[in-house]
């Protein structure tokens, strides 16, 4: 790709962050050159700073399921804005918000509203410790869950021993407060219970992995970890920051009809401005301060704009009785895009995809795990990335990233997309 204004824009942006991003993945490290920097958005396109047109597939990872700009969020956000952004006291609207929450994903039924995905994830652990009054925190290889420190751990010498650190600047003593486990290894799960059944306050989990690419789990997996959660009195927590309202309007959990104790909403939730959620029993969310001892504050929690954002764009879901029909429709049709021109290349690909989630694993063989999605041949995606931005569609930059369709994406944008993957997949 050539993009002398995205470049010269990124040289300047290295004089004052890390890396030149505010993100790391945004950076293009996995895929290689110079990233995107996008000038604007709109429906299911962007247009780079040069003004090249793009489109989109990574929906600001995720939450611009009804498109970028749709003129019912502009519109609410613009009003709310008129109204001042920012309070640091209660508004109705965030009540009108959680009702509708509450109604689209029942097992949600008392709520605190935070800034971020990352916020929601710790307020939620927290108040699970403080619900059981256990430390033991059971996380999955491969799951993202944030930047708190006891989360960013990779597995250690066993299948039940505690997690170790993978940044630096995370202290070995709160990395030890969290055990991995592979993903959709039930033999795993079974010893760990059995091993430290007692100890454990939590199970958290991506229903279907996001992080890692689009990673499905088995039935007898989810079935395992809701049984055993139960058994042992620990909390079943979801994160649903990625899946929320996604994979269907009650999120995966109404896709797969299991129930967890708390879940944690980001994304979609804010219609694309920063807002986290951590919900679910209200027993448990009574130990939340001001009315329990778990103590869990922010002064933007609850902001008026994302409330704003928020409001329209759970209302366009739960509005619309064909909204999501269509969405996957639209997202099997993208699907059968990438496995058509994968084979006409004869390149190793694996496409897995739920929902309007979707990742083209550069591999062969089924992803069902870390070690399994290990195996990809990540320079082979560069390249293919690469070309399908010089084609005009940004995906991912990333083999461990999930790619998302949204609403606006429609036959024009589909048929655009179809010529590009033959191409890329050929360069490859």
């Amino acid at each position: 790709m050539s993009d002398p204004v995205s470049a010269e824009h990124f040289r300047r942006a290295q004089e004052r962050f890390p890396g030149g991003v505010n993100s790391p993945v945004r950076a293009f490290r996995a895929v290689g050159g110079t990233p995107v920097f996008v000038d604007r958005a709109e429906g299911a396109y962007l247009w780079g700073a040069d003004g090249k047109k793009y489109v989109d597939y990574v929906g600001s990872w995720g939450p611009m399921i009804v498109g970028h700009a749709h003129p019912d969020v502009v519109s609410a956000v613009q009003h709310a804005m008129t109204r001042g952004a920012s309070y640091g006291a209660p508004t109705a609207q965030e009540t009108d918000l959680a009702d509708l929450i509450a109604k689209m994903v029942p097992s949600i039924s008392m709520m605190r509203f935070t800034s971020s995905g990352t916020e929601a994830v710790m307020g939620a652990l927290r108040v699970a410790r403080g619900f059981t009054g256990r430390d033991l925190v059971v996380k999955f290889e491969g799951c993202y869950h944030g930047g708190a420190d006891y989360l960013l751990v990779k597995a250690g010498s066993g299948l039940a021993t505690f997690g170790v650190p993978t940044s630096a600047g995370v202290p070995a003593a709160i990395a030890s407060t969290c055990t991995v486990l592979p993903y959709n290894d039930v033999t795993a799960l079974h010893e760990l219970f059995a091993a430290r059944g007692s100890e454990i306050a939590a199970v958290i989990l991506e229903p279907v992995v996001g992080n890692m690419g689009t990673v499905p789990p088995d039935r007898a997996f989810l079935d395992a970890l809701r049984a055993l959660t139960t058994k042992h009195g620990a909390l079943l927590v979801f994160d649903e920051v990625m899946t929320g309202f996604r994979l269907a309007k009650g999120g995966a959990q109404e896709r797969f009809g299991i129930t967890p104790d708390l879940t944690t909403l980001g994304k979609i939730v804010g219609g694309g401005l920063p807002v986290g959620v951590y919900g679910g029993r209200r027993e448990i969310m009574e130990k939340v301060s001001p009315i329990g001892p778990v103590y869990q504050a922010g002064t933007l929690s609850g902001n008026p704009l994302a409330v704003a954002a928020g409001l329209a764009t759970l209302r366009i879901l739960d509005g619309d009785a064909g909204f999501y029909d269509r969405l996957e429709a639209a997202s099997a049709e993208l699907e059968a895009v990438l496995v058509e021109a994968s084979k006409a290349s004869k390149v190793p690909v694996r496409v897995q995809r739920t929902g309007s989630m979707i990742t083209p694993f550069f591999c062969e063989g089924e992803v069902r795990s870390w070690e399994d999605a290990a195996r990809c041949d990540t320079a082979a995606f560069g390249r293919w990335h690469h070309a399908m931005l010089d084609a005009g569609v940004m995906w991912p930059p990333a083999q461990y990233e999930a790619g998302f369709v949204s609403s606006a994406h429609d036959q024009a944008t589909l048929r655009h997309t179809a010529a590009a993957a033959r191409a890329a997949f050929a360069a490859v």
